[in-house]
């Protein structure tokens, strides 16, 4: 064979790699592996068996979550079909329930934990021991902060001052904790109930702490690295076939987005989304605004969209999510956008971040 018809060879193998290379990843989030815990953030042994099983038989490559994100942000490709899983709270039954599960394939995991019911020895949460064995079968433990407070709350009487200092605290003891009992921190923190501001955002960076939320949607270097999406895949989106098509998900292909802040108020919230330039299926997009149905969806011009939904929020947090098919059809893109509506009493740091 000829060095040039080597060369084209290696030039075509080159291609397909560079084909399937996943430059993204979806995260998978749970919280309970139980039958007998709330409902709403848990899901039974049995159903997260099904989940494993079918990550290992649909060959998905489970990777370890923090390699992948610096992977993403240094352009290193990850494996095709990469996905990464991640708990929420350190409690006992991911040990009991999951733990045997995910050590059986030899899937990586991260557990974000709040420290203070591990220390107070409460019963429903991980010992420091659990942890450690954990950690020789592909565990990873990161900050979910201490007492696992509302972030960008205050409490009663407390002054802008004496809230960002208790922030300050809630998140250095956890590394310290890390530190102490596992030699290392992952410098990964999840925001207790999914919320944040601008403040504790920066407070993560200026300390190269890598911050998650709980919106839905698939990272890739163009993702915020203070707040990134996870997937939830527990009480009502337990379901394997739901869940099929979020594993298949990519990024949104977009250029800005504008949201118009963290906080929702008295009218209805809109989100502006311009995409980059590409061939996309944008008259497929379709977005859908918690407890409202689809938003409406006003086309500036040819790249440039406003979805808006119908009503104001009620208090709590509420949400736009956004899909698009690929060209192909395969493949879904996803991007969703939380706000939070404040009660009058609830004392959130600021509604204008």
């Amino acid at each position: 064979m000829s060095l040039k018809h080597l060369g084209l060879i290696g030039a075509a193998t080159m291609l397909a790699s560079a084909t399937f290379a996943q430059d993204y990843l979806p995260i998978l989030q749970y919280h309970h592996v139980s039958a007998s815990t709330p409902r709403s953030t848990s899901l039974s042994p049995e159903e997260f068996k099904e989940h494993m099983d079918y990550l290992a038989e649909a060959n998905f490559n489970v990777v370890d979550l923090a390699k992948a994100l610096d992977d993403i942000r240094n352009g290193v490709a990850l494996p095709d079909k990469a996905v990464a899983i991640t708990f929420d709270d350190a409690y006992r039954n991911i040990y009991q329930n999951g733990f045997p599960i995910l050590k059986e394939h030899g899937f990586p995991f991260t557990v974000f934990i709040n420290t203070q019911p591990i220390e107070q020895k409460n019963r429903s949460f991980l010992t420091w021991d659990q942890i450690k064995e954990m950690t020789q079968s592909g565990g990873v433990f990161a900050n979910h902060t201490v007492s696992h407070p509302y972030m960008a709350r205050m409490e009663e009487g407390e002054s802008h001052g004496q809230w960002k200092a208790r922030m300050e605290k809630e998140v250095a003891d956890v590394e310290a904790a890390l530190e102490e009992h596992l030699g290392t921190s992952p410098k990964m923190l999840a925001y207790p109930y999914g919320e944040s501001n601008q403040e504790i955002r920066t407070l993560l960076t200026d300390q190269g702490i890598v911050g998650f939320g709980q919106q839905s949607g698939v990272v890739s270097k163009d993702s915020n690295f203070a707040d990134l999406p996870r997937f939830p895949a527990a009480g009502n989106y337990a379901k394997l076939s739901t869940l099929k098509t979020k594993l298949n998900s990519m990024p949104m292909p977009l250029e800005k987005v504008e949201a118009g802040g963290d906080f929702a108020g008295e009218m209805p919230v809109s989100l502006t989304l311009s995409f980059k330039d590409g061939q996309y299926r944008l008259k497929d997009l379709a977005c859908y605004v918690s407890g409202q149905g689809k938003a409406a969806l006003n086309w500036l011009d040819d790249t440039t969209v406003v979805a808006a939904a119908e009503k104001p929020f009620g208090v709590g947090r509420g949400r736009i999510n956004c899909t698009m098919p690929n060209r192909a059809g395969s493949q879904y893109y996803w991007f969703s956008n939380v706000w939070i509506r404040a009660g009058e009493d609830q004392r959130y740091v600021s509604q204008k971040n």
